[in-house]
């Protein structure tokens, strides 16, 4: 009896008995008893995938057929995918993720600190999403809260799932906020004087008194930088042992290569030995960060800005208390 095994639809024959006529080593046949018969396939490849036949020289002849199903996990096309991005503020973003394997893959987008990606389609529609579907991505009015790490995902049902990570960088003017513009203590204590700043590109952000003086760290000053986010800082300057030739005008400067922004506070010397205010203990306590709502993306980068009538200001007010203490003035490069 011999058994011969037929690639079915190539009408190929592979092997009779336990000879492989094929050139393919990857193939092989064995023969553990009297009528088991197997066809092994070392490494399958793509085009193994087909139907096989085992054929029995009998008579009448008997043959049985198996379908040979080859499925590849997801694999990133880095060649056709997009890389990192840098657009401005308001500008728009097309990322592109290309993946091969068998079944086709699905792409998901997400980002990766969790948060919800913004599609934005006609004029006013705006949907928050964790996740968006499809090889491409397109992020229009882009805004700074949209910065940050985007993974693309491609799994088709075969482990592992493979994904890439995409960078996109959003370009602004620096942005300052001076939480409290009056700050006093009694002479001797210390004193922490703060500023928020929001920039990208990176800015370099530094301290000044009102004539210009650059302030250094020193056994008089200290400071120090917190990064809350991508694009954003706490800015800290603690003036040790608070004396009469301290008091006066600071300023905390923001730069980068785009613009500037600069916050003015105003050191006095409290007296204990005057009773407080109200209003005074409300001007040392208001503490006041940036939120992280959406801004108008169309005015914040024009022109030079210096006067509180710019229309820069005007849209951005609604991210900055209304108290006349803080002050925020711009210089476009």
């Amino acid at each position: 009896m011999n058994v011969a095994w037929i690639k079915a639809d190539t009408k190929a024959i592979l092997a009779i008995h336990e000879h492989v006529i094929t050139n393919n080593d990857r193939l092989s046949v064995t023969h553990n008893d009297f009528n088991t018969w197997t066809l092994n396939v070392k490494a399958v490849r793509r085009e193994d995938r087909g139907t096989y036949m085992c054929q029995v020289n009998t008579d009448p002849m008997k043959s049985q057929s198996a379908f040979l199903e080859v499925v590849i996990p997801p694999d990133i096309v880095y060649e056709d995918t997009s890389g990192d991005m840098m657009i401005p503020e308001g500008g728009s973003a097309k990322l592109i993720c290309k993946a091969r394997g068998y079944p086709e893959p699905k792409i998901l987008w997400k980002r990766e600190d969790g948060g919800d990606i913004i599609v934005r389609t006609g004029t006013t529609v705006k949907t928050k999403m964790t996740t968006v579907e499809g090889e491409s991505l397109l992020l229009s009015k882009v805004t700074r809260s949209e910065m940050g790490a985007y993974l693309c995902i491609a799994a088709n049902g075969v482990p592992p799932s493979v994904s890439k990570r995409l960078m996109l960088h959003v370009h602004f003017h620096p942005l300052v906020q001076v939480p409290n513009q009056l700050v006093g203590a009694p002479q001797k204590t210390d004193i922490t004087l703060q500023c928020y700043v929001e920039a990208s590109p990176k800015s370099i952000n530094y301290w000044t008194r009102e004539s210009g003086e650059m302030i250094i760290s020193n056994d008089k000053y200290n400071m120090t930088e917190i990064t809350v986010s991508y694009y954003s800082a706490q800015m800290k300057l603690t003036i040790r042992k608070l004396k009469k030739s301290d008091l006066g005008g600071y300023k905390c400067i923001s730069k980068n290569s785009i613009g500037e922004a600069e916050g003015n506070i105003r050191v006095y010397e409290m007296d204990l030995s005057k009773p407080r205010t109200p209003s005074e203990d409300d001007n040392d306590n208001a503490i006041n960060t940036f939120d992280s709502e959406e801004n108008d993306y169309e005015n914040r980068n024009t022109g030079r800005n210096s006067s509180n009538n710019s229309p820069a200001l005007k849209d951005q007010s609604h991210r900055l208390p209304r108290s006349s203490s803080n002050i925020i003035r711009h210089v476009d490069y």
